[in-house]
Order: C-alpha cells, then sequence, then structure tokens
C-alpha cells in the first residue's frame, strides 16, 4: 500500500508539507503544487523555496508541472533534476478555468492528438520519471477510453486518476466505475485520488488498488494517513501542535500580518469541523485583521470547543 499528499495549489506548499511530516508524516511522497513550465528557466521565489531539497528533508517529494508545450516541460524537468530531483509529474487534473482556458491542466485532455505528441517527445527526451495526474475528460467519462489508449502508449511511473471530469469540479461523486474500467486497461500503475475523508471512504476503495492520493481529506484530519496505517487518530494537543508549527513558521517566512492570516484562515475552513460548537469562534478566526487578535480567537476555541475529530472514522 502507497499513500500520496496530492498537491493542492496555495496550501500544501513547503511549509504545510514540513509541518505535516513532522507531526504526522504516513505518506510515500508529498507531490509539491504545480510549477508553470516557462520559456525562461528561472523559478520564482516561491518556486525556488517550495522545491529547495532542504524544505522537503526526509520526504519524497515529487514535483509537479503544469504545461501544454513539451521543451517548455523538458526544459523544467531538466532544472528541477539539477536540484536533485529524479521524478516529475505532469498536470492533467486541475479543472481551473484559468488554468483550463489556456489549455493546460484538464483543458489538454480536449486535444487527445496534441497530447498524445506531447508525451511522445516528454517521455523521448529525459530520462527522468515521469507520472501523469489526470482527470476522465472535460465533459464526459466517455471521452476516457481514448485517452486510456493514449496513456498505455507510454511507461510512466504511474497514472494517478482522479474519477471526474473536468465540469464536476470537486462535486459529485468519483466514477468508480470508469475508474475501474480503467484499472483493468491500464499498462502502467495506476494510483486512485478522490474523496478520501476517512478510513471507512479508504476502506471502500481499497480493494481496487494498492496506491491512494489524498489532498481535501489531510487538510480535514492531517492524521489520516496515519490512521490508515493503523495509528492513531489526531487529538486535540496534536492538532494544536500542527497547528502552531505552522502557524509560527509563517509567520517567519511570510511577511505582513494579512497574508499570514489568508493562509491560516484557509486551514481552518478544514480544520475548524474538527472541533464542536465552534462556528462562533471560526467566525472570530476569519474576522480577525492582525496577528494578535487571531491568536486570542484560535486560544478561545481550544480552550472552549470540545474536540470530537472527524466523524466516521
Amino acid at each position: 500500500m502507497k499513500l500520496y499528499l496530492a498537491p493542492l495549489e496555495g496550501i500544501t506548499s513547503y511549509i504545510y508539507r514540513k509541518a505535516l511530516y513532522q507531526c504526522f508524516d504516513g505518506f510515500d511522497k508529498y507531490f509539491i503544487p504545480f510549477i508553470r513550465a516557462k520559456q525562461n528557466l528561472n523559478f520564482s521565489g516561491r518556486e525556488k523555496k517550495d522545491i529547495s531539497p532542504e524544505n522537503n528533508s526526509g520526504m519524497y517529494a515529487v514535483p509537479q508541472i503544469l504545461s501544454r508545450n513539451a521543451d517548455d516541460f523538458l526544459r523544467t524537468a531538466n532544472q528541477l533534476k539539477e536540484y536533485g530531483y529524479q521524478e516529475v509529474n505532469l498536470n492533467l487534473g486541475c479543472p481551473s478555468k484559468t488554468v483550463v482556458t489556456k489549455g493546460c491542466g484538464a483543458g489538454f485532455l480536449t486535444r487527445p492528438d496534441e497530447l498524445e505528441q506531447f508525451l511522445d517527445r516528454i517521455f523521448s527526451k529525459t530520462d527522468m520519471k515521469i507520472s501523469v495526474k489526470t482527470r476522465l475528460g472535460m465533459e464526459d467519462a466517455e471521452e476516457f477510453p481514448r485517452l486510456m489508449e493514449i496513456y498505455n502508449r507510454f511507461p510512466m511511473e504511474e497514472l494517478i486518476i482522479h474519477p471526474r471530469v473536468q465540469k464536476d469540479f470537486y462535486n459529485n461523486t468519483p466514477n468508480l466505475e470508469a475508474f475501474g474500467e480503467a484499472l483493468a486497461i491500464s499498462k502502467n500503475p495506476v494510483c486512485y485520488n478522490g474523496d478520501i475523508f476517512s478510513t471507512d471512504d479508504f476502506k471502500r476503495i481499497q480493494s481496487h488498488v494498492e496506491c491512494f492520493m489524498m489532498g481535501r481529506g489531510v487538510l480535514a484530519d492531517p492524521s489520516l494517513a496515519r490512521e490508515i496505517r493503523g495509528g492513531k487518530a489526531a487529538d486535540q494537543s496534536d492538532i494544536r501542535r500542527f497547528h502552531d508549527l505552522l502557524y509560527h513558521t509563517y509567520r517567519e517566512e511570510v511577511s505582513g500580518d494579512r497574508n499570514v492570516l489568508f493562509k491560516m484562515k484557509e486551514i481552518w475552513f478544514y480544520l475548524a469541523p474538527m472541533f464542536a460548537d465552534s462556528k462562533k469562534y471560526a467566525k472570530k478566526i476569519k474576522k480577525s485583521e492582525r496577528c494578535v487578535v487571531y491568536e486570542s480567537a484560535v486560544n478561545e476555541l481550544f480552550a472552549n470547543c470540545r474536540f470530537t475529530g472527524t466523524q466516521s472514522k
């Protein structure tokens, strides 16, 4: 069994990954949110921090690349190789309209012939391991058999399938029938991604595949991978330690209260439901504009709300 942390843009940065690794771990691979491949070879300051080996120490980290241009992809992959990476991931799953309208992410799936040429070039021109994260298509799962024909032509490290189409975003339920059909015919190792929020969710999928990628479920329960492996569920002290490590690292690495709080408020969107009767305090956290006010609201929540964890463990 292999468990992977999904790359979630703007959330699972090196700061989040390091805190998760130090407090809970449980993952075989930590995927780095996508880098946009560009014609120039210069990574942004944020990208450099996210991929730097010292910020991923102890983890098996895999950078994800977003591109529809094979040469740009190869340049970016080769530069990542200079950082010590031996594996990269191609993003063919992002449903964001700003990404899709540029023909990247899930938007690339609408041009299978062009995608096939792209894959042919990147697999023939680099010796790096390449995994692919994909959706079933843009509009309908009937698009996926054609895509699977293409994917089966190339020696992927893994094919990570999120069994929704782009128009679903994260709504509706994952199409397990389409996933099962793909699993049966895939010539590449397959990893399942989508709606694993609890150990029960994991068990429902477990009989189908041995590799799992989790994203939003981990945001809602940072100990999820540990639990799946038979470890203990997070208690309040675990979440407090995790929060404090995240918060204080953001204070050190990010300038300005507003920017720090933007990050932490997003985290609390997922963590607050772990506490009973937390709405009043979560609202205070959301409305806070200075770190001192935020800290007071967080202390009130931990002091006054009973920790319940997530449902249906």
